[in-house]
C-alpha cells in the first residue's frame, strides 16, 4: 500500500535521496525553497510502499480567483526512488492526489521525466500539454569515450576551438561576477519572445548550499581582452542543468560554444555530477541549438504535462 506523507521529510534527507536519483533541478530543495522566497506555493510529498521509499514529488502550486480554485504541478517528477511497475506508479499518482492538502477546486498535474511507455503508468488520454523535449547526457563514461559519441562535426568543430585563440575560464560565485551574463539572458528572452527563471531566483538559489560551487558553475570564453562566450549550469545534487547560454558573433565563428560546453562537462564531472540535462529542443524554432544540443550523443526525452 501507498502512503504519502506531505511536508514531513527534512531538507538532508530530501537531497540525499534527489542526489542517488540524479533527478531534476524541478525536484531539487532549493528549488523549491528559492520559489517560496518568491512567493509561490510548494508542496513536497515522501511515498513509502510498505515502509520502504519508493518516491518524492515537489508541486508547484498557483492559485487562481483567490483561493477558490488552484493548478499543482509536479514538473519533471515525480523523483523514483526505486524501479517500480506501471501499476506501482499508477498507485503513487493515485495516493498523490487523492492526499494533497489543497481545498476547493483543484487540479493536480505531472511532467514525469520518461518517456511513454508500458512503464509509465499515465494514459495517453489524459495529456493536457505539449511534450517538453530536452537532451539528456550521461556525462559518466570517461571523457574520451564521451569524445568519441560526439557527432563528427561536432567534434570537428571542438578540436578547431581548442586550436584557436579562444581561453575558457570559470567565472566567480558571487552575483556581481556572473550578472552579465545573466542581463544577456535576459536581452534574449525579449528579442525572442521567451520565458524563464527571474533573476531574483538566481540570486536565492546560488547561496543555497554552504558551498555555492555546489550549486552553480558559469564559464566564460575570451579571445584576447574581450568575452565572446559564456555559459551558466545550476547543479542539483549528481545532476546539473544547462541553464543560460551567450554567443558572440565572434563566439559563433570560433565555436565557443562547442568548447565551453565541453570543459564545463570536464568540470561538472569532478564535481559529482553524473547527468546533465542539457535543455529543451525545439527543432522548429531554434533548429540549430537543437542541432548544438542533439550532436552531443545525449538522450532526447519528452515529457508530456498529464492531469492525474
Amino acid at each position: 500500500m501507498m502512503k504519502v506523507t506531505w511536508d514531513t521529510l527534512d531538507a538532508a534527507s530530501w537531497d540525499a535521496h534527489h542526489a542517488r536519483a540524479a533527478a531534476a533541478l524541478q525536484q531539487d530543495w532549493a528549488y523549491g525553497a528559492c520559489m517560496k522566497a518568491l512567493g509561490v506555493g510548494v508542496l513536497r510529498a515522501y511515498v513509502a510502499q510498505d515502509g520502504a521509499p519508493v518516491a518524492l514529488a515537489q508541486f508547484i502550486v498557483r492559485r487562481f480567483l483567490g483561493e477558490f480554485a488552484c493548478v499543482a504541478l509536479c514538473s519533471l517528477g515525480p523523483v523514483w526512488l526505486q524501479a517500480l511497475s506501471g501499476s506501482d506508479k499508477a498507485a503513487v499518482y493515485k495516493a498523490l492526489k487523492r492526499s494533497i492538502p489543497l481545498k476547493n477546486l483543484r487540479l493536480v498535474a505531472v511532467t514525469p521525466e520518461e518517456p511513454q511507455g508500458p512503464d509509465l503508468g499515465l494514459s495517453r488520454l489524459r495529456r493536457v500539454m505539449t511534450g517538453h523535449s530536452t537532451v539528456m547526457l550521461d556525462i559518466t563514461p570517461c571523457m574520451a569515450d564521451l569524445r568519441a559519441q560526439l557527432d563528427k562535426r561536432w567534434r570537428h568543430r571542438l578540436g578547431g576551438a581548442e586550436a584557436s585563440e579562444l581561453t575558457v575560464h570559470r567565472v566567480g560565485t558571487n552575483a556581481g561576477q556572473y550578472r552579465w551574463l545573466l542581463e544577456t539572458e535576459m536581452q534574449q528572452r525579449e528579442q525572442r519572445g521567451l520565458h524563464g527563471l527571474p533573476v531574483q531566483f538566481f540570486d536565492l538559489y546560488v547561496p543555497s548550499r554552504k558551498q555555492p560551487s555546489q550549486t552553480i558553475l558559469t564559464l566564460r570564453a575570451d579571445v584576447g581582452r574581450d568575452r565572446v562566450a559564456g555559459m551558466m549550469f545550476l547543479i542539483h545534487g549528481e545532476a546539473a542543468t544547462y541553464q543560460v547560454g551567450w554567443n558572440s558573433d565572434a563566439g559563433r565563428d570560433l565555436h565557443a560554444h562547442n568548447l565551453i560546453l565541453w570543459r564545463g562537462i570536464e568540470e561538472l564531472r569532478e564535481r559529482g555530477v553524473r547527468r546533465l540535462d542539457l535543455g529543451g529542443v525545439n527543432t522548429t524554432r531554434s533548429a540549430g541549438i537543437a542541432r548544438f544540443k542533439m550532436s552531443t550523443g545525449g538522450q532526447v526525452l519528452t515529457c508530456a504535462g498529464t492531469f492525474i
